[in-house]
């Protein structure tokens, strides 16, 4: 019946109805947490939004010795770089403002207006509560006037009334891949040709509020006061309606202080003025004479111009060098599988299962059994059937060195196994020589030089080349592309998370990929080269291009251990963080009474009411949840918005208490910058990189080599499947095993085919105290002493601090892993075999399905 309805429509109505179409099926799709592979382009509206701050009711101030003297702060950052805020209501705990502030909001993006009380002070306002609310609750074209309840129990409450109406201005499109939104980026270069009436000391200040470079300043001496000749350039959001501000200024000296002359210096403001870059044609160069007083001018050429191509990648789709390592590699995995499986047939590309194969942190001990597990893997003739290596903190030492070799899976590991068991077994001490130290400095000054953030993760990366290679290593991670153009070796993903410097780890962390051909976030759907790490962007465009850095400095951010807080490094030593802290936190709770809307409007975020902890709070939050040593870097994501659908994508959790992706305006691409860290502080396992959809990895052989909570990283795995509706096998395991674990377990959910097939190694030395091959049995006392030996005791030589082993040490535990490997053969290849029959069995049912459309369709 459809089609024949299709079939009576004229040829030009068909491509309307399919785009239609189309849209109600992506709509669809997010609403059932689902996302859009790659970005597109929309047209959405703008809204014009008055917000009357009213009054507030029963206002308790820090001061108990006086009223409050309140004023209210607006921050909608989607639409306004710089906050809003009424007067100031001295001595009052009912203060009336009745103050209107208007702006005008993008309908494509998630506007949040946050609004704050504050009690004025001598030193430093105190932030009395916050009310977080989303814009998306109003109705256009009807008042709403809402009353937020800050405090109950003393009927405390703040009156604000709403208006939103559809804009006059046309609609404009977006870019936008169902996550994030991309506004139009506006720039303009200018130069400051000369000015008259400008002395020695004057300083011109050039602004831009929003932009990226934020403000550049101008300070000249006498010579130059006629012909300044010094260039600008801003980048901004066109929709924020930007403007120069241009501003004279002239520092006074007076007094004679050598001591403090800091002291002795006074500005005096001399003139302004501010240029809409709107006013600005685009693609032509013009010449302004700008008064800025009665007796100043200054005389400047500026020419807009708007970006269009981005410079990083929207989507969630694979970079086009993944998809072209797997369409290489699946040839090779198929006929590895073919001779492992011992099979009658090629089986097709379609029917080939992804394999990834994962290492855990753990420093040295990592590293080490992670050479350990791969040679058992190479031995079983199996290396040829994975398609991923994944590692996190010393597991990524592992992959990162044998890269090295654009051909080492088809060569005899034992040789890059001897090279590493040197630099293991060898004294550290020359690490810390009045010659290397003055290299590392020179290598920190260069990093610097070239425009890239530099910090202790840096330095940290410099002492891992020293012990990893014991001379300089100027590969970089872009050179590994070689290791996969032909599909020869598995694909390499590094693990990292971004987390904040004041949040736990386990409380908020976004896993970042690294890779030959892009480092990004597929929570965010964001990429960007892997030779651009580094540079800086904004509003998905490149703003300055840097060199890419070394691969050492991306190895002190993978193994950042340090980086732990003390909240974090009393947990693991107590298994709880320091209780009394959480007393100390911000409160966060649920304030809103509207909930109907709730059930029409899935993708609407609840309001929330934030009480800060105060001074206090934040004294000691400084203290014990700080990341000093965090990796600082450039934030690629930077000027890009939260769409107003995000939160139906599931790899977002807005429904988690205080968790802060239900805070849009606190969320990375809001951020200046990013502090990547070792992954191991939100899973000791890259489990999140290699279970998105796009990669439909069948089976994981996960490898731990954490001694002190064996499953630990697929409980936490299993967690965060759940909170995001990711298809995970149930982990059930006795008691008795957490305890005493064996060497391997088989994890799979024979009734959800979707769901991938987790072989998992603890790393134990369970049957290799009494077996030096499977099946044989140790026999001399030489033999039994080689295999005597306790992995998770006080004084072990694999601690997680220990860089340098004894020869023997290291030989025991790469024996062990490979041993561990080889003696669970016949689990391995059961994982493989269960997977070749769910690709086979999709094929079949797929084929099946195609069919019978195109016989129905014939018919």
């Amino acid at each position: 019946m459809f089609r024949a309805a299709v079939s009576r429509l004229p040829g030009r109505a068909l491509p309307a109805l399919a785009a239609v179409f189309l849209w109600k099926k992506e709509k669809g799709r997010e609403r059932r947490g689902t996302r859009p592979r790659s970005w597109r382009k929309e047209i959405h509206p703008y809204y014009n939004l008055s917000v009357t701050v009213l009054r507030a009711q029963n206002i308790h101030g820090v001061d108990v010795l006086s009223e409050a003297d309140c004023y209210v702060q607006l921050q909608l950052p989607t639409a306004s770089p710089l906050p809003n805020r009424t007067k100031v209501i001295y001595n009052s705990s009912d203060p009336e403002w009745n103050e209107t502030f208007h702006y005008r909001i993008h309908g494509a993006v998630k506007n949040i207006l946050e609004l704050t009380l504050c009690d004025r002070d001598l030193m430093l306002d105190d932030k009395l509560a916050s009310v977080v609310f989303d814009v998306g609750n109003l109705k256009p074209g009807k008042t709403t006037r809402r009353v937020f309840k800050l405090n109950p129990k003393d009927k405390e409450a703040l009156e604000v009334e709403f208006y939103l109406e559809e804009s006059e201005d046309p609609p404009t499109e977006i870019i936008t891949n169902g996550v994030l939104v991309v506004h139009p980026c506006v720039s303009v270069e200018g130069r400051i040709k000369k000015g008259e009436n400008l002395e020695k000391g004057n300083l011109v200040k050039l602004s831009v509020p929003g932009s990226y470079e934020k403000q550049t300043c101008v300070s000249f001496t006498q010579s130059q006061a006629q012909e300044l000749g010094t260039p600008f350039v801003f980048h901004a959001d066109r929709d924020m309606n930007p403007h120069i501000d241009v501003c004279l200024q002239k520092t006074l000296h007076v007094g004679q202080d050598d001591l403090a002359p800091e002291l002795d210096k006074k500005t005096l403001h001399l003139g302004n003025c501010s240029v809409p870059i709107s006013s600005l044609p685009s693609g032509q160069e013009i010449e302004m004479n700008l008064p800025l007083s009665k007796n100043h001018i200054i005389n400047m050429k500026m020419k807009k111009e708007s970006s269009q191509e981005l410079d990083l990648r929207l989507g969630f789709e694979l970079s086009y060098g993944e998809k072209e390592f797997l369409e290489k590699r699946k040839k090779v995995v198929a006929q590895s599988l073919t001779e492992a499986l011992d099979l009658i047939t090629v089986p097709n590309a379609d029917e080939v299962p992804v394999v990834a194969v994962l290492g855990s942190g753990g420093g040295t001990r990592a590293m080490t059994s992670f050479y350990g597990s791969l040679l058992g893997l190479q031995d079983l003739q199996l290396l040829d059937i994975v398609t991923y290596l994944s590692g996190v903190s010393g597991s990524t030492w592992c992959i990162s060195t044998l890269y090295e070799d654009p051909n080492w899976s088809h060569e005899d590991l034992q040789h890059s196994i001897s090279k590493v068991r040197k630099s293991v077994t060898s004294s550290k001490a020359l690490a810390f020589s009045a010659e290397r130290i003055r290299y590392w400095s020179q290598e920190l000054v260069a990093l610097e030089r070239d425009g890239h953030k530099v910090n202790f993760s840096d330095l940290w990366g410099l002492m891992l080349e020293y012990f990893l290679h014991q001379k300089d290593n100027p590969a970089k991670l872009s050179d590994q592309q070689e290791c996969v153009c032909r599909g020869q070796n598995p694909y390499p993903i590094y693990a990292g998370v971004n987390v904040r410097l004041n949040i736990s780890g386990g409380d908020f962390a976004e896993w970042c990929e690294f890779t030959p051909h892009e480092i990004g976030f597929r929570k965010y759907g964001a990429f960007i080269r892997t030779e651009d790490f580094g540079s800086e962007f904004f509003m998905g465009h490149l703003i300055h291009r840097r060199k890419e850095p070394k691969i050492c400095y991306l190895q002190g951010v993978w193994g950042s251990a340090f980086a732990a807080n003390l909240d974090e490094i009393w947990s693991r030593a107590s298994g709880t963080g320091i209780r009394w802290l959480s007393s100390l936190t911000d409160v966060i709770r649920v304030i809103d009474d509207c909930r109907r809307l709730h059930f029409r409007d899935p993708f609407r975020l609840q309001t929330r009411l934030v009480m800060p902890g105060g001074i206090v709070s934040d004294l000691f939050n400084d203290v014990f949840k700080s990341r000093f040593t965090a990796g600082e870097r450039y934030n690629f994501t930077r000027g890009l918005y939260l769409y107003k659908h995000y939160v139906g994508v599931r790899e977002f959790v807005p429904w988690k208490g205080n968790h802060l992706d239900a805070f849009p305006n606190l969320l990375t691409p809001m951020e200046e910058n990013l502090y990547l860290v070792d992954g191991g502080f939100s899973i000791n396992s890259p489990f999140p990189l290699v279970l998105q959809p796009e990669r439909d990895v069948d089976v994981i052989l996960s490898f731990n080599y954490s001694w002190n909570a064996p499953f630990e990283v697929l409980h936490l795995t299993a967690k965060y499947c759940r909170e995001r509706d990711i298809p995970f096998p149930n982990i059930t395991v006795s008691e008795e095993d957490e305890k005493q674990p064996k060497e391997c377990y088989l994890f799979m959910d024979a009734d959800n085919p979707r769901t991938p097939i987790v072989v998992h190694f603890p790393l134990v030395n369970d049957t290799f105290c009494a077996y030096k091959a499977p099946g044989v049995l140790r026999e001399t006392e030489e033999e039994k002493s080689n295999a005597d030996f306790v992995l998770g005791v006080k004084d072990s030589p694999y601690r997680t601090k220990n860089f340098t082993y004894e020869p023997n040490d290291f030989d025991q535990l790469l024996e062990l892993n490979r041993y561990n490997v080889l003696n669970n053969q016949k689990q391995i290849l059961s994982a493989l075999k269960a997977a070749l029959d769910r690709r086979k069995s999709k094929v079949t049912k797929s084929w099946m399905k195609n069919k019978k459309k195109h016989e129905a369709l014939s018919f």
